[in-house]
């Protein structure tokens, strides 16, 4: 996985538990990560991928420490921050089936009754809000009662996940179920959207998500292996970025890349990051820093690098002319739509992006994308506002078995991402999410969109990125799981339920290329 573990190193921080692993790398031009895996055509059997047997670019017995490079880039991003503080009729609705769930997780922590009720009440609410006899006065009645019940430092998931359903709930209130519901509550309880938090607390917040589950890693990685497998006989190579972010996954790509002794010489490597047009200063002026730590990252190693900054149009979509593009180069699309990603553009803004890069005959499209919904299209708010709330006790629950005894890590974790990211779901879910604000799954899914509307091309995953996948979450709790759908579709799972899903594409064949 010689995209997969530098990660963890760009990330360096002093926590208590530490996946911080040294490499050893020696590559073939076609693979350059592992992870024990199923083959794309056999999905159904097991291959017993090992430490040892699937290992050409990582060396996987140094997964406990080691001295690591990247160490020193994320103490650079912090220089410029404080310390880091620590923290201490139902629409079509299944409502017993994913209420019975959800009670399986408050089971195992011993309050099964109070979860029990906290799910009765907020769905009570969802169906007060928005079906056939619509009634806010009681909508305000079960969130006062709501409110008593949870708190974001509560004992059990359900309590602290219940926090940011009612706050989304309490949005939609709020702003007369008309307006988007950006208000926190008004009566205690409120919380800052991401956007307001610390750098160092985003920071520290992203390190502790990758430590305590695969949840980041698998989709950067897998992303990151399709590419490598790509690109090994171009010379220049060009990533189009649509929510770079701090540039985590990037780091660990120009490790791979540097480390490939068989293969022609380091590619040059070139990053466009598309900014937001109403950022502000502050979101043009994130970006170019994350750009000054990549190219000085890229220095250090020996990789050729540039960076460029694209901006968005003022209504957050994308155009293609506005970029950049030399003749020759390995044009790659990147998409991130998951969790900590994903924080402002709404879905006509992905959309825009998707189309523009149609339009650009990219040599891969690669897209992450959490499984938020149910498979039902038309669903109502009530069966939408159930499945989040089951989709979010599953990732509750996996982080909880990542870091069991740390309060305070899972509190930093869900005040700063989750919390933020169940609130914006909430409102649109109710606004129909295609007209205001968009979401991950507003086009139903984005895999669906890729295939069946946009025409690209699918690109199976190989044997050595479903192996990499498997040795990943070897390195988490047993609950996780990998399978492989739909042909170029990687998902990963948390027992029963599906978290994220990774999948690759590229340029339809032109018929007049022959």
């Amino acid at each position: 996985m010689a995209v997969a573990m530098a990660t963890d190193d760009f990330l360096g921080f002093d926590f208590d538990l530490d996946l911080s692993t040294a490499y050893s790398y020696s590559t073939s031009t076609t693979t350059t990560t592992t992870t024990a895996a199923t083959s794309p055509a056999t999905s159904e059997v097991e291959y017993g991928c090992n430490w040892n047997d699937w290992s050409p670019v990582v060396d996987w017995n140094a997964i406990s420490g080691g001295e690591d490079g990247f160490r020193d880039l994320i103490e650079s991003m912090m220089d410029d921050e404080d310390t880091v503080k620590p923290v201490e009729d139902r629409e079509g609705c299944d409502s017993d089936a994913a209420t019975a769930m959800l009670l399986e997780e408050e089971a195992a922590a011993g309050d099964d009754f109070k979860g029990l009720r906290l799910v009765h009440l907020l769905m009570a609410a969802a169906e007060a809000l928005t079906g056939v006899s619509k009634n806010h006065e009681l909508v305000r009645v079960i969130l006062v009662r709501l409110k008593e019940l949870v708190s974001p430092t509560g004992s059990t998931n359900m309590e602290r996940l219940a926090v940011y359903f009612t706050e989304g709930l309490q949005g939609l209130l709020d702003g007369g179920c008309g307006g988007h519901g950006r208000q926190s509550m008004r009566n205690g309880m409120r919380h800052q959207h991401s956007s307001h938090h610390s750098q160092a607390d985003i920071l520290a917040a992203f390190q502790l998500m990758q430590d305590m589950s695969p949840f980041v890693k698998f989709g950067h990685f897998t992303a990151n292996q399709a590419i490598l497998e790509a690109v090994t006989q171009h010379r220049r190579i060009h990533i189009i970025d649509y929510d770079i972010m701090e540039g985590i996954q990037w780091a660990s790509l120009m490790q791979a890349l540097v480390s490939r002794k068989d293969s022609p010489p380091t590619p040059h490597l070139k990053i466009t990051a598309l900014s937001r047009s109403g950022g502000g200063r502050r979101s043009i002026g994130t970006v170019q820093e994350t750009g000054r730590r990549l190219a000085a990252f890229a220095a250090s190693i020996g990789q050729p690098f540039s960076f460029q900054q694209c901006r968005l149009e003022s209504d957050e979509t994308f155009r293609p002319s506005s970029l950049k593009l030399v003749k020759g180069e390995a044009l790659i699309m990147n998409c991130m739509l998951h969790l900590a990603h994903m924080g402002h553009q709404g879905t006509s803004s992905v959309v825009s992006f998707l189309e523009g890069a149609k339009s650009l005959n990219p040599r891969l499209v690669t897209l992450v994308e959490e499984e938020e919904t149910g498979p039902v299209e038309d669903q109502g708010f009530t069966s939408k506002f159930m499945d989040a709330l089951h989709h979010y006790s599953a990732l509750y629950d996996s982080l909880e078995a990542g870091f069991p005894m740390h309060a305070r890590a899972r509190s930093l974790v869900e005040r700063v991402f989750l919390g933020p990211r169940i609130t914006g779901s909430i409102s649109r879910m109710y606004h129909g999410r295609g007209q205001d604000g968009g979401g991950d799954n507003s086009v139903g899914s984005w895999w669906e969109f890729m295939g069946e509307l946009m025409g690209f091309a699918p690109v199976r995953p190989s044997f050595a990125n479903h192996c990499q996948a498997r040795l990943l979450l070897g390195l988490f709790n047993d609950g996780y799981r990998v399978e492989e759908l739909g042909g170029n579709r990687l998902v990963l799972g948390w027992k029963s339920r599906r978290l994220l899903s990774a999948h690759v594409w590229t340029s339809p064949a032109d018929p007049e290329s022959d």
